[in-house]
């Protein structure tokens, strides 16, 4: 099946058609800036775009920055909160006049890597974590995903956990990879006392720089740099969006 993927992201809105028996790019990516403010009007038109440079006529598999249920977008994390209590999916049918599939980016991230990365043919439990301006989770158990886990948002030292060990925060605090490395040890040591992951799977810019602070990770599960790298937003929300979404 093809399904044109298109990944909503704080700076950047990508897309491309994927064979999702493959998990493959048919074409190169297509990228524009996301809008400011990131208005649901000024995206949808971006999508629009994305869509009309492939001359895509099909569906559309779309990765939100946020909670998704059933279509309606409940969260919003660092784009406008306009689009809370969204039903989305429909608001962009109706711009794009194309039917829309939403799901959340981090659970569209984890099901490219269950499907096609780091995460293939593993049982247990699997621990997705995207590591950029936030920290995105995606929980798997035997392959099936839980939706919507938003542990990036748990509290540490008083703030959420992304404020404190997200790679915006290393580059914030200006810490060296071992410093942010303990920082971040911290945090998987929370989630490690939470669900006891068999596999964690790090994905986001800075699993190009695993080697760099691995050395400082004590958690007791296995610890691993994700494969699907830029294309797991897009592979993901092509592949999972019409069928975990709505």
């Amino acid at each position: 099946m093809k399904v044109l993927g298109i990944d909503i992201g704080g700076s950047g809105i990508k897309g491309a058609p994927v064979d999702t028996g493959t998990g493959i790019l048919l074409k190169s990516r297509f990228r524009l800036p996301t809008p400011s403010p990131a208005k649901p009007e000024p995206v949808a038109k971006s999508v629009e775009k994305i869509a009309d440079h492939f001359n895509w006529k099909g569906s559309l598999g779309i990765g939100f920055p946020g909670v998704v249920r059933k279509g309606t977008t409940l969260t919003a994390a660092n784009i406008h909160e306009d689009w809370i209590g969204l039903d989305a999916a429909k608001y962009l049918k109706k711009r794009t006049e194309r039917k829309c599939c939403m799901i959340n980016d981090a659970d569209a991230a984890g099901l490219a890597e269950m499907a096609f990365g780091a995460g293939k043919n593993r049982q247990g439990v699997v621990l997705i974590v995207t590591i950029g301006t936030g920290l995105g989770t995606a929980l798997f158990t035997d392959g099936h995903l839980l939706p919507n886990c938003e542990l990036g948002h748990l509290e540490m030292r008083g703030a959420d956990a992304e404020w404190y060990a997200s790679d915006a925060a290393r580059k914030r605090d200006k810490l060296s990879w071992k410093k942010w490395g303990q920082r971040f040890d911290q945090y998987l040591q929370t989630m490690e006392k939470l669900i006891w992951p068999d596999l964690i799977i790090l994905g986001g810019g800075v699993s190009k720089k695993f080697q760099m602070y691995k050395p400082y990770l004590t958690v007791k599960a296995e610890v691993v740099p994700a494969q699907m790298r830029n294309e797991a937003g897009i592979v993901g929300a092509a592949v999972g969006a019409c069928k975990y979404g709505n």
